[in-house]
């Protein structure tokens, strides 16, 4: 995993906690942690496909939230805000089958004091895009 050294003890702070989370759920692996992009892989197996043997379309759209609300966090200049999904869309342009995994790569698009914008893009072992989603972030008060 690459991170950046000025985030990495936010990064790690945020997922010290002693509790699973989705993304332990499906299964994903951050490769790249900064600022301005964040990647992970998501297998595509028994946890992450829909009856027909492919990528289900709420593991992707899981995956494209994840790294939006992590990297919208890391942005945040004050520990007592939080950054949390307000608005998520997703055009599921192919589909892969069981086996293998896909890269999320994220990039913010706009971040406000009140909202952030990121968007992911899905892409396959061989770079082919799967899934692209826009996600819209409130900035809230921690409690």
């Amino acid at each position: 995993m690459i991170i950046e050294e000025e985030i990495k003890q936010k990064f790690e702070e945020l997922f010290s906690i002693k509790r699973k989370t989705m993304g332990d759920a499906l299964g994903l692996e951050f490769l790249h942690i900064s600022r301005n992009e964040l990647r992970a892989r998501m297998p595509v197996n028994e946890n992450t496909i829909q009856p027909f043997g492919i990528l289900h379309g709420g593991a992707s759209v899981a995956l494209a939230e994840t790294l939006a609300s992590v990297g919208a966090y890391l942005n945040l200049t004050s520990e007592k805000k939080a950054a949390v999904g307000l608005e998520i869309n997703a055009n599921h342009i192919k589909p892969v089958r069981i086996g293998g995994s896909v890269l999320g790569i994220a990039k913010p698009i706009h971040r406000g004091s009140q909202t952030q914008v990121w968007e992911t893009r899905i892409e396959t072992e061989d770079q082919k895009l799967v899934s692209i989603s826009r996600c819209t972030l409130a900035i809230i008060d921690r409690r």
